[in-house]
């Protein structure tokens, strides 16, 4: 169903407020994306990093009322609140979990009639005076509704389109090629792992950021070993984030699973990878003898020219 239209509630994330006159002040000092790129047109990819570069969330951030939205894997939104709550005591800005206050729906090859169009580039932001609509990907967007018009704009999309399960919607992120931190990959890729530096989620000319050392470190002078790839796998049982995966050619893991969806009969899904083991084409799940994987292709290039440029 990836590849026909339908709406699919989004039910996996929840919604992480920083309202206040310091706000973008105060997160542009703590997170991967510039906030001054931010507008009502625009939104962003981004990452807080551990001090070591290690990624503890990843979120689709905009830009709303006082403040701003970041909508990141529901499990991380209570440690994350929390760890940069260290780090706001001194600033006008407040955090709080905005999950119940909004209801957000993915659509897919779809342009309901909502009262607005949809826009057409990635990450690009319209906006009635209720709702939020954000191009996600080229042919995804998602759907942002006060939770008191929620059951209203559900019937207007249950009445345009067939709805879909959650699945769908992530096996479109997974071609997308949009990885995602979850709770058991929590502190364990650098930014660059996932490739978040080529969907705009990484801005290397903001400034310091809480982790930006090693960021910038790995993308100006280091060589990149691991990052993200989109793989195939025939098997019935989606593997679970983090499961390790190796390679004959290997003693110890090459990589993790990232996100994963079934695809009809098979399972897509996106990992970390050690470069010269995918490479090598031989990349089984979960032990040395586990079921082999397939590379796919993604749809964009690595660019460290372009990238540095955000």
């Amino acid at each position: 169903m990836a590849d026909s239209a339908f709406f699919c509630p989004l039910t996996h994330e929840g919604v992480l407020a920083v309202r206040g006159s310091d706000a973008a002040k105060f997160l542009q000092g703590q997170l991967t994306c510039n906030l001054n790129y931010l507008s009502d047109t625009q939104a962003s990819l981004g990452a807080r990093c551990t001090q070591k570069g290690r990624m503890q969330s990843s979120f689709r951030i905009l830009l709303q009322g006082d403040g701003v939205l970041m909508a990141m894997a529901t499990e991380l939104l209570e440690p994350q609140l929390g760890d940069l709550k260290k780090y706001a005591v001194f600033s006008k800005s407040k955090l709080t979990d905005e999950s119940a206050a909004w209801a957000r729906f993915g659509l897919a090859n779809a342009d309901a009639s909502l009262g607005l169009a949809l826009p057409a580039e990635t990450d690009s932001v319209v906006r009635t005076d209720s709702l939020i609509a954000i191009r996600v990907s080229s042919n995804r967007a998602e759907l942002w509704v006060p939770v008191e018009q929620a059951d209203a704009v559900r019937s207007q999309l249950a009445a345009q389109l067939p709805q879909a399960d959650l699945n769908a919607w992530l096996l479109g992120q997974i071609r997308a090629g949009i990885g995602q931190v979850m709770p058991q990959t929590r502190e364990l890729f650098i930014p660059q792992m996932l490739n978040l530096q080529a969907v705009g989620g990484v801005s290397f000319k903001k400034g310091c950021y809480t982790g930006q050392e090693i960021v910038a470190r790995m993308q100006y002078l280091g060589k990149l070993k691991r990052r993200l790839y989109r793989l195939s796998l025939d098997v019935a049982d989606l593997p679970e984030p983090g499961t390790p995966l190796f390679s004959p050619n290997h003693n110890s893991a090459i990589g993790e699973v990232v996100i994963a969806a079934k695809a009809g009969q098979s399972i897509e899904l996106l990992a970390v990878l050690q470069a010269e083991a995918a490479d090598n084409g031989d990349v089984r799940l979960g032990t040395l003898e586990g079921p082999g994987l397939h590379l796919l292709d993604l749809p964009y290039q690595l660019d460290r020219d372009r990238e540095i440029q955000r």
